[in-house]
């Protein structure tokens, strides 16, 4: 957040005869009403006479020694208070000296008679000057103080979520971040990406388990390219210790949202897909690997995957209607079998053996049903895939089955 100088001020307050300068920046929209005119002590009226004659002189330096020697008189009135801080502010602007124009700004919001549309600028220079100096607390009271003027201002909610980010406070960060993305999305205004991206960053590398899904999940809503498909499975996927099976479910997910990216996720999909027994799925990781420019078809590592693809999987895709008549109501077999029609991209054949599958006492529900939701969404079928997915419960298939809810649409 980069502090700016704000403009030399124009208050509209009679001294005498003549007028002070305050900020145009804090006076855009003019009062409804005129002002009551300020009366001032008979004490503080000369040091204001004094202070706006050497202002004008182009003594600002005398001018703020002059002001302070209102500290010394008894009984000020808040009129004496605003209009001594307001030419203090005057000489702050005009040194661009920030511990002066705070601590004007400071004083003035204190007498009360700061407008309601100024206020807010005043907060928000005060927050400013406060961060520009690491003054992290002062730079919260500020921003806390501009929420309870403009509750549903977006902007402020994200300046106090840098702040709580400055200082380390992770969780308050992405809940008051959370904050923001609502109040933008409420108002009807397109929710920039940067949020969401900041949002699930803060969450992630905090460790913050309970906020990495709804964070990812309302990236990938709102902004679903490949790029932030993957952050979202990688970060998801990272906050597990996985066995080679959930690894391939998060590779398949990856792969159905075209969200594979560099040689390594081709490599690690070919190479889980073999270590699994799955050729077929294997070969088409190489190919699709090869066939976006991800791969190179000439590299050793390339090379020696897609032979060993291509060799087992004529023999490995002869023998699965074999593997069929075997299943007699197996349901490791059916399991073991869909995910072979699956890597083949035989996705209804799949979803008929992932079905035997379900409900049976010997395997792990939310793979049979992760995976018969994912074979059924890659069919076509969204309402039966996302009635498997929401019967997926526990652990990172959960999660999974939450992205796909999203990639689905559902």
């Amino acid at each position: 957040m980069k502090l700016g100088m704000i403009s030399r001020l124009v208050i509209a307050a009679a001294l005498g005869s003549g007028m002070v300068a305050v900020p145009p920046a804090m006076t855009r929209e003019k009062a409804a009403a005129k002002p009551a005119p300020m009366k001032f002590s008979k004490e503080i009226t000369p040091i204001l006479q004094a202070a706006q004659k050497l202002q004008q002189a182009g003594d600002d330096a005398g001018a703020v020694a002059k002001l302070a020697e209102a500290e010394a008189v008894q009984n000020k009135t808040v009129d004496d208070i605003y209009m001594v801080n307001a030419l203090t502010l005057n000489s702050g602007i005009t040194t661009k000296n920030n511990d002066i124009i705070a601590k004007a700004l400071e004083n003035m919001l204190a007498a009360g008679k700061v407008s309601a549309t100024d206020a807010p600028k005043f907060w928000q220079t005060i927050g400013s000057i406060a961060l520009s100096k690491k003054d992290y607390t002062k730079a919260t009271n500020a921003y806390q103080k501009l929420l309870e003027i403009e509750p549903s201002n977006p902007d402020t909610m994200i300046g106090l979520a840098e702040i709580f980010i400055s200082q380390k406070l992770s969780n308050e960060a992405v809940q008051m971040l959370g904050r923001a993305v609502d109040a933008k999305a409420a108002a009807g205004g397109l929710v920039p990406e940067s949020w969401l991206k900041r949002r699930l960053a803060v969450a992630y590398d905090a460790k913050l388990t309970a906020s990495m899904l709804p964070s990812a999940v309302g990236l990938i809503k709102a902004y679903p390219t490949s790029v932030n498909w993957r952050d979202a499975i990688v970060i998801a996927r990272d906050s597990y210790k996985l066995d080679d099976q959930t690894t391939l479910d998060f590779l398949r997910l990856q792969a159905a949202t075209k969200s594979l990216a560099g040689e390594r996720d081709f490599v690690e999909y070919a190479d889980t897909a073999l270590g699994r027994g799955f050729p077929g799925e294997a070969q088409l990781a190489v190919n699709a690997g090869v066939a976006a420019g991800m791969l190179d078809a000439s590299k050793p590592l390339v090379k020696e995957l897609k032979a060993t693809a291509d060799s087992k999987a004529k023999e490995d895709k002869a023998a699965l209607p074999g593997l069929e008549r075997e299943i007699k109501g197996n349901a490791r077999i059916a399991l073991g079998t869909a995910d072979a029609y699956y890597g083949y991209g035989d996705y209804a054949k799949a979803a008929t053996l992932y079905r035997m599958a379900v409900g049976a006492a010997n395997v792990d529900q939310a793979t049979a049903n992760l995976r018969l939701g994912a074979s059924l969404a890659m069919a076509g079928d969204k309402a039966g895939a996302a009635e498997a997915f929401k019967a997926v419960k526990g652990g990172a298939r959960e999660v999974l089955a939450a992205l796909w809810m999203v990639h689905i649409g559902a």
